[in-house]
């Protein structure tokens, strides 16, 4: 009987070990650095969010600085409460174009977030970066190593994932989809009806004026012609009688 009791104790704690394992792990997988979307669009204008909800080591965090990948040259940072931001300029080895035909010589090579106090453990922390992704960066995976700073100590989140394994520090990473709309993450119809709105709001008065005034004559038009035959079957009846 106590053979048996005995046997039933360690079954139940191995059980309860394991329960524990289960809980302990997606508590390890979220323990890393998060960037949304997972995935959009090359040529399009993006907005990454940034967000951690852990300190290092259960230390708060003080700052993230997020590497910028050197295809990416258009980088606009989110000014948000309870953030200061800076931007940190690399010079290009040649000139380029930019989005808007311009001669770029220097781009964001990273974008610095310190928070006004500091994010304690199991808070979480998010940032927002907007950026123009390449044109021809479909298929490609994009990745922004990101290093957590805290009160004590930090952690390099700047690991590639390898042959579909999890690293223990992964970088935040994106996927480049194909182009969508005009390529520069504006959609077709969206496009369409701001043409037609421009269209009306720029048009003449005296054009609409005229269109008015048409629309009038032809409904008046049509009436006198019903009231005509109205009155051409009335005088056929009566000549019948």
């Amino acid at each position: 009987m106590r053979s048996i009791t005995r046997s039933t104790a360690v079954a139940a704690s191995a059980l309860g070990a394991g329960a524990l394992l289960a809980l302990a792990a997606p508590v390890a997988a979220q323990a890393h650095v998060t960037v949304t979307p997972g995935s959009t669009a090359a040529g399009s204008y993006t907005v990454l969010e940034f967000a951690s909800g852990h300190g290092c080591d259960g230390s708060p965090t003080t700052s993230f600085t997020v590497d910028i990948p050197e295809q990416i040259l258009s980088v606009t940072p989110t000014l948000q409460a309870g953030w200061s931001v800076e931007k940190v300029m690399v010079q290009l080895d040649e000139p380029v174009e930019g989005a808007h035909g311009d001669e770029v010589t220097e781009r964001v090579g990273q974008v610095v977030y310190t928070a006004d106090t500091p994010i304690p453990e199991g808070y979480r922390g998010a940032f927002e970066i907007q950026m123009l992704l390449p044109e021809d960066g479909e298929g490609e995976r994009l990745e922004f190593p990101v290093l957590q700073s805290c009160v004590e100590g930090e952690t390099a989140w700047n690991e590639s994932a390898a042959d579909g394994a999890e690293p223990e520090h992964p970088a935040p990473a994106i996927e480049v989809t194909a182009a969508e709309g005009d390529g520069h993450g504006h959609d077709k119809a969206a496009a369409t009806a701001e043409s037609v709105e421009t269209t009306a709001a720029t048009q003449d008065p005296a054009d609409a004026a005229v269109d008015t005034l048409a629309r009038v004559i032809g409904i008046g038009g049509l009436a006198v012609g019903v009231a005509g035959l109205v009155v051409a079957i009335m005088a056929r009846r009566g000549s019948k009688a």
